[in-house]
């Protein structure tokens, strides 16, 4: 029994994204590479993605095991990995997963001003992340028997979820050959969310002065809390039939994707300035924005102290002295359900890289490159770096990368990157382009694909666009 309790502490949240897109990031040839930089240079009039089929990205990680770790044919005994994951872990070791969907992305260059361009769209976001709760994965698994006067921290709980719906307008302006600015505004309208963090108090066994084996069990300045909105209205739906039960819960749904959830503001902005020719260098701020909780919320907060003695916890299955220390917990640390309003940040995410260009296109003709500028350099080189706000601490990430432009219709960008998951993460993109279509596609840690049990982290994304 505690093995599986261990188990589903070491995969906390493994069925939910870093938001790194190293790949795509400063890939100028994609309209996609506008919602990393919106000051990102614009080399086409228009573009229209193909609804639902634009963008397509699913990213997740494990920092600091992997299911190899512990189900891995190696001759080991599994408690053994068990207990040897359980140790490696940390409290700062987490799991993520984010997917998105592009619901529709179109822009088009100003017919006032040709050195500004508009883009807009609608994309839907799941992004979740779960801090790995090692105190009491320890507890679980070991006992308080060799941890005697040592405190289990409740502050080791930590994640949050969000299904959201993002509605946004963007503005990039050209200011002259050297500098590139834009913006863009966004509407958020959550579905769901769910966070629990900054959570105080601590678990811990004391030896009593009575003598040997005879112990105090204190739970002191507990102070838990999950905050939670639009769980509670899908929850009662729980009392209705099977089939109006999907329905109403699909109704709801959908409503609250459009526009009738709970709403947020945010914006991104970003630069591309050219300090020559051949060198440039770019910086992104985005999700700089809050969600009002305001609508379906419910919190549930447990506070208090509780003292209990013996040789161990008084937690039973069943029988009448379990009943009544269950009792006489819910006295002492009561469990309240709260519907309080609150705001969320939204996880900022800052990107940056500087680029080197060389090997100048120039045979008298200019395949989607700006009218009146020079012909495109067909090889790049860089770096970029990333990082993403998160609940416990911040995820870094820094690349190298190698673009090439291949032929007219064909442009790839390879990347390694250092991150949480991984000191070798080779990537790549590929994007195609025939006639005014476009498909990409785009992996990274495509080493650990030969064995994705060894893999700690993994991102794919692909897309169809008409470009013009």
């Amino acid at each position: 029994m505690r093995a599986v309790l261990v188990l589903c502490f070491i995969f906390w949240g493994s069925h939910i994204y870093s938001q790194n897109k190293e790949t795509l990031y400063d890939f100028n040839d994609l309209p996609q590479s506008l919602m990393l930089n919106p000051g990102a240079k614009v080399g086409f009039k228009k573009h229209i993605g193909i609804p639902f089929l634009s963008q397509i990205h699913l990213n997740a990680g494990f920092r600091g095991a992997s299911l190899f770790d512990v189900f891995g044919d190696d001759g080991r005994d599994i408690n053994e990995k068990i207990e040897t994951t359980l140790n490696t872990l940390t409290s700062n070791d987490y799991v993520t997963l984010t997917q998105q969907l592009e619901i529709a992305n179109f822009g088009w260059e100003s017919k006032r001003n040709e050195d500004v361009y508009f883009s807009a769209g609608i994309y839907q976001e799941l992004d979740v992340i779960g801090f790995f709760p090692k105190d009491f994965a320890v507890l679980a698994y070991q006992g308080n028997r060799d941890f005697i006067n040592v405190p289990f921290r409740f502050s080791t709980i930590n994640a949050s979820g969000e299904l959201l719906m993002v509605y946004h307008f963007g503005y990039n302006k050209r200011v002259n050959k050297k500098f590139t600015f834009g913006a863009r505004a966004k509407l958020y309208s959550s579905i769901i969310h769910a966070r629990s963090a900054r959570n105080t108090g601590t678990f811990t066994t004391v030896e009593t002065p009575q003598g040997r084996n005879i112990y105090q069990h204190i739970v002191s300045n507990a102070d838990v809390e999950l905050r939670t909105s639009g769980y509670a209205s899908l929850r009662d739906l729980e009392e209705e039939t099977g089939s109006d039960q999907v329905k109403n819960a699909v109704n709801k749904l959908i409503g609250r994707a459009l526009l009738g959830g709970n709403l947020g503001v945010g914006v991104d902005v970003g630069f591309t300035h050219n300090i020559n020719d051949q060198l440039s260098v770019t910086g992104s701020v985005n999700d700089l924005g809050v969600v009002f909780y305001t609508n379906d919320v419910e919190t549930y907060r447990a506070r208090g102290n509780y003292i209990f003695e013996g040789f161990e916890t008084p937690i039973q299955f069943s029988g009448e002295e379990s009943q009544n220390f269950i009792d006489e917990l819910e006295e002492a640390i009561p469990l309240d359900t709260l519907s309080n309003t609150y705001v969320n940040m939204r996880p900022m995410k800052l990107n940056g890289s500087i680029r080197y260009s060389f090997n100048q296109y120039d045979d008298g003709r200019c395949y989607y490159c700006i009218e009146g500028e020079d012909p495109p350099y067909l090889d790049a080189v860089g770096f970029q770096v990333f990082t993403q706000f998160r609940p416990n601490r911040p995820q870094y990430a820094a690349s190298l990368f190698y673009y090439k432009r291949l032929f007219h219709f064909l442009r790839t960008k390879v990347t390694y990157t250092v991150d949480d998951f991984s000191p070798y993460n080779l990537g790549f993109l590929v994007s195609t382009h025939i006639n005014k279509f476009n498909f990409y596609l785009s992996a990274n840690n495509v080493f650990e694909y030969t064995n994705l049990a060894k893999a700690r982290g993994a991102s794919v994304q692909l897309g169809f666009n008409i470009i013009m």
